[in-house]
């Protein structure tokens, strides 16, 4: 064991603090960058006569400040095209220039989105996330006991903070995926907190005398290899599709990278160092109330 897991607890808190602060600190100051699903926009698919490389359709837009728009595939030599709000007019011209300039191109839709599917997914969001975390604490409180379901939702809550302020700190456009990267990474992280409470289960049915400190980082040790391996290979994976997988992934990709580290590092150094605070507070206000006056 190089360190000790548990009596460096107050380390980890810190690291997650500065963390957070950070993040919540990016969240104030300059906000989410959401996009058009949250914020309304146009969606307009265009299929050219020749083939046309994305990144011409891309430098194109940009000449009516429209370089923020996403561009993606959907068939041969067609694309789908997501802007901001636009108005007709402005939608005529640019994409009348993308035509003329690229050989030729025919508008097989152009519709606007409203920001109300924005409110409705954001709604449906937090819904999901409250009843996925009841569900959680009631599974983990039949399985180990309830101040393991605190302790891992606490957990689940700390990833979630750590990838919102991040997106905001990085400013990365916030669309539906979002949400599956945010929903993806809670089932990610519980996993790999379940793993350790398992195993802090099974050693303490071994050893209920063994002090709690030492069990806790025996059993965080006895998973660590485990927990190396699996992440690291996820961890290569998402790297590869960020520098291979092409423009359209990217920003669901990072976000993923981005929550696959901080829930390792909260399956390890968090989850289980909160639990220990947790059941050894119990304990003394336990010997508070039976002490006698």
């Amino acid at each position: 064991m190089l360190f000790h897991v548990i009596k460096q607890r107050k380390n980890w808190y810190i690291i997650s603090l500065a963390i957070l602060i950070l993040g919540v600190g990016s969240l104030l100051t300059q906000g989410l960058n959401l996009g058009i699903d949250f914020t309304g926009g146009n969606i307009v698919e265009l299929r050219f006569d020749q083939p046309v490389a994305v990144q011409d359709v891309r430098d194109t837009l940009a000449e009516f400040n429209l370089q923020d728009s996403r561009v993606q595939s959907s068939g041969e030599n067609t694309y789908l095209i997501r802007t901001k709000v636009i108005s007709q007019e402005e939608s005529d011209q640019a994409f009348s220039a993308v035509s003329e300039k690229l050989g030729g191109a025919t508008v097989l839709r152009n519709e606007l989105v409203g920001p109300v599917i924005g409110k409705e997914l954001t709604k449906d969001a937090l819904l999901a996330l409250g009843v996925a975390g009841i569900l959680m604490v009631i599974y983990i409180s039949w399985r180990f006991e309830f101040l393991q379901g605190v302790a891992a939702i606490a957990a689940i809550l700390h990833d979630v903070l750590v990838m919102v302020g991040m997106a905001s700190l990085l400013q990365i456009e916030i669309e539906s995926f979002f949400v599956a990267a945010v929903l993806t990474i809670v089932g990610y992280s519980i996993n790999g907190t379940i793993i350790i409470f398992d195993r802090v289960r099974e050693n303490l049915r071994l050893n209920r005398r063994e002090d709690l400190a030492e069990l806790v980082n025996k059993s965080v040790w006895q998973t660590m290899g485990r927990a190396i391996n699996t992440n690291l290979t996820v961890v290569i994976v998402l790297l590869a599709l960020i520098f291979l997988g092409g423009h359209t992934i990217q920003n669901f990709v990072a976000l993923l990278l981005v929550g696959v580290l901080t829930g390792t590092y909260t399956s390890i150094f968090i989850s289980s160092t909160l639990w220990y605070d947790l059941r050894n507070n119990r304990k003394k206000r336990n010997r508070t109330v039976k002490s006698p006056a």
